[in-house]
């Protein structure tokens, strides 16, 4: 695209000192400019992918992908779960019995979600097993009430492995002094931490246990799935809909999450098209500093002419000297949001631990995730000197346009 020509003559004058040092100065902040834009655009893409990648690792790592609900109590989980696993996206089933009530200890009282489980298949459909943080998952055992609770709600209760708290569940009983809530007192033997939001929001007790609490008998509400495919839960939840039956019915992980994951993909576009403005204000800058550069070399531009070069020639070393400016912002935008992408959630935790401050436990996530995609980088990079190599086009075109007669009349 560029003859030799071209790039000798570009390359040479592109750092050279312009006599008005004010076209210097819009040169470096064009420069700057696209460098600071590029590289907020990386880290903020960043910051995106990792709390889109915690939503599908973390949370739905804990919450159900597929929940398959039985009208009636479920006898045979075992049976079902057979069946249903014959699904070629269904990779692993396991009973489940939902709960919710108050936890109460030392005079502190925490509402949660309580799902009775079974210990191993469990590991197959979560992963509460890889996340336990003191303790066993495998201390749940049937007719021991036992509980293992996340480390949010151990922190607000005050408890750890060993203290007993009290489940007290919305269902009240008849009793000689009237009408008393139904409570049960467990033993903490495991405290898991996913670091998400389920760490104050969710226990795990055996799902016999569960079900006494729930007085069904030994029976469970139904099967937890886990698919290979987290983006064909709807469909994988409306086959198995249609191939059980009435007695059955579904839900999946859309249904509670969905929305949050939508928010999350929009707001990805949203700041993509938004923080682009700053790349497109940096490249208006180089628009405006070649525009001047070729007002002020309207005298060189004049010799080159008379000395043979084409209209041609004369764009292209312009081009070549709007472009190199457009590289090294580009590239410096890179290297610098390749840095923070990769050190921002140490910075999130060091803010944290030196101001005593919880920027994150709003989000579903108490910590600033970070994920750099090069995929993503690459297309900024490419965007940045796309928009870097249009911005030269008007300049180069006019700087083409000197008449030289006209340019050294006064000269």
């Amino acid at each position: 695209m560029f003859k030799p020509v071209s790039l000798f003559v570009g390359l040479r004058y592109t750092g050279a000192r312009a006599r008005n040092s004010f076209i210097s100065v819009i040169t470096l902040i064009s420069a700057l400019g696209l460098m600071l834009g590029v590289a907020v655009l990386i880290t903020v893409l960043s910051v995106m992918n990792g709390f889109e990648r915690e939503l599908q690792t973390r949370i739905l790592g804990m919450v159900t992908h597929v929940s398959l609900y039985g009208r009636e109590p479920v006898q045979d989980w075992q049976a079902l779960a057979a069946e249903v696993e014959r699904h070629p996206l269904v990779e692993a089933a396991a009973p489940f019995v939902e709960l919710q009530g108050m936890l109460s200890h030392g005079g502190q009282v925490a509402g949660l979600m309580v799902n009775g489980i079974e210990p191993e298949p469990e590991r197959k459909v979560s992963i509460v097993g890889e996340h336990i943080w003191a303790g066993d998952l495998d201390s749940l055992e049937a007719g021991s009430f036992n509980m293992v609770l996340g480390y949010g709600l151990a922190r607000k209760l005050g408890v750890d492995i060993g203290d007993r708290v009290v489940l007290v569940l919305p269902e009240a009983s008849l009793s000689p002094a009237g009408v008393t809530p139904r409570f049960r007192r467990f033993e903490v033997t495991g405290i898991f931490r996913v670091r998400a939001e389920v760490d104050s929001l969710l226990a795990y007790v055996h799902v016999d246990d569960a079900a006494r609490l729930a007085r069904q008998g030994g029976t469970v509400e139904g099967v937890r799935l886990r698919i290979r495919d987290l983006f064909a839960a709807q469909r994988v939840a409306w086959e198995l809909q249609q191939g059980m039956g009435r007695a059955y019915y579904t839900s999946d992980w859309t249904r509670s999450h969905g929305n949050l994951f939508q928010a999350i993909r929009m707001e990805k576009t949203m700041m993509t098209l938004l923080l682009s403005f700053i790349v497109a204000v940096a490249a208006f800058n180089i628009v405006s500093s070649q525009v001047m550069l070729v007002t002020e070399k309207r005298a060189n531009i004049a010799v080159l002419r008379t000395l043979g070069a084409s209209p041609g020639t004369i764009m292209r070393i312009f081009m070549v000297q709007g472009t190199l400016i457009g590289f090294a912002g580009t590239a410096a935008g890179v290297g610098l949001g390749v840095l923070m992408s990769t050190y921002v959630p140490d910075v999130g935790a060091w803010i944290e631990r030196t101001f005593n401050a919880t920027m994150f436990d709003a989000y579903f996530v108490n910590y600033l995730p970070s994920e750099l995609q090069w995929g993503d980088v690459g297309v900024i990079a490419s965007i940045a000197m796309l928009i870097s190599f249009s911005a030269t086009l008007y300049p180069s075109w006019r700087a083409s346009r000197v008449e030289p007669a006209e340019a050294l009349r006064y000269e």
